[in-house]
């Protein structure tokens, strides 16, 4: 029905409609088969405590080691070979398939080399988190 009767103009109101009452849920805090040392640790980490943080700054020192291994000798390199290029001048004359050697090693090598460096280092990051997170969890 609308608020008006049909015919008279006075307002009627019709009874609210009932709403099917929302089911309760079960709020539980942690799942209670999990090891108390995991939640102990998730908790640690959670709300940033000393131990956390020096959870947290072990991960980021095993990457910034990780990091060092992989730029340390990538730059020794590539700043070895113009080095190399300019104390033997002899090696500007060898040629390989019609291409100099200094070619080769400045504007093709380093695309190989810094893809496997980069492959490398992802991997390794990846298994220094998941390490990481195998620790936290069991």
């Amino acid at each position: 029905m609308s608020k008006h009767a049909a015919g008279n103009g006075t307002p009627s109101f019709e009874p609210p409609v009932e709403q099917p009452k929302p089911r309760r849920k079960r709020v539980v805090l942690a799942d209670a088969r999990a090891p108390v040392t995991v939640l102990r640790t998730v908790v640690e980490l959670e709300e940033q405590t000393s131990y956390g943080e020096q959870l947290v700054r072990g991960l980021i020192r095993e990457q910034l080691q990780t990091a060092l291994r992989v730029a340390i000798p990538i730059s020794v390199i590539f700043l070895a070979i113009p080095a190399l290029l300019y104390f033997l001048p002899r090696l500007n004359d060898v040629t390989f398939a019609g291409v100099h050697l200094p070619w080769l090693l400045l504007g093709v090598m380093p695309f190989p080399l810094m893809f496997g460096a980069a492959y490398w280092f992802n991997h390794k990051a990846e298994s220094h988190e998941r390490a990481f997170v195998d620790m936290v969890e069991h």
